[in-house]
């Protein structure tokens, strides 16, 4: 991945910002406010992020243990718990995604951020992000919407490569789990493993390359700094 690829995608929020412990705290948040007797701790979230998508996730849990629940209505109360606490605490990027995105930028490497998370989730992202991250230095957005299946389905990856115009092979993806490494590897985009902090010791598919930071060198660029 030397070669400078015509577009870097990144995949999905925790490629951008650490954002799992926060999230895990909302879900909490949410089933206790739904009169749920669930408490996700670290290691069992580790685990149920196995599941990408936070509505399917919900879902699965509750089918496990033989309960109904409205899994969209608690996920609704978990991005208002989110909201709350990325108010209050902040968001912060990742190590070195400034850096590549500005070195792209400066090359003239268009960017994607090719999650399929709510619209609501995203707005939260860059609402607490401030003027740390402009929405407007993404060529691409997607969102829940788009997709009939998540990942590691490809289908956004599908997507947003049609909307750039771009073969799998002229972009690079960067995600923080194996299972939506596994969307871009299904979609033929070479993909980076900037693992999360939720996902360390996990195998990530066997053609990704893992690393534990990025910068502009990864993508054959120089900081523009």
């Amino acid at each position: 991945m030397n070669d400078t690829p015509k577009a870097i995608l990144f995949g999905a929020i925790g490629a951008l910002v650490e954002t799992s412990d926060m999230q895990r705290r909302s879900f909490n948040g949410a089933f206790e406010d739904a009169g749920l007797d669930w408490e996700w701790g670290r290691e069992e979230y580790a685990e149920l992020l196995r599941t990408p998508g936070g509505v399917q996730r919900i879902a699965d849990y509750a089918a496990a243990r033989e309960e109904e629940v409205d899994a969209e209505a608690v996920h609704a109360a978990k991005v208002a718990h989110f909201r709350a606490r990325a108010e209050a605490e902040g968001l912060t990027l990742r190590a070195g995604v400034a850096e590549v995105i500005a070195a792209a930028q400066e090359a003239g490497v268009a960017l994607g951020f090719v999650t399929s998370t709510g619209k609501e989730t995203i707005e939260l992202l860059f609402s607490g992000l401030g003027e740390a991250l402009d929405r407007g230095v993404f060529d691409f957005i997607g969102n829940r919407t788009m997709v009939e299946e998540g990942k590691p389905d490809p289908e956004i990856y599908q997507i947003a490569l049609g909307d750039l115009g771009l073969t799998p092979e002229e972009a690079v993806a960067i995600e923080d789990t194996p299972e939506s490494a596994e969307a871009a590897v299904r979609a033929g985009v070479p993909c980076i493993g900037y693992v999360g902090a939720e996902a360390r010791g996990r195998r990530f598919p066997d053609d990704v390359r893992v690393v534990d930071r990025i910068d502009p060198s990864l993508f054959g660029m120089t900081d523009a700094g």
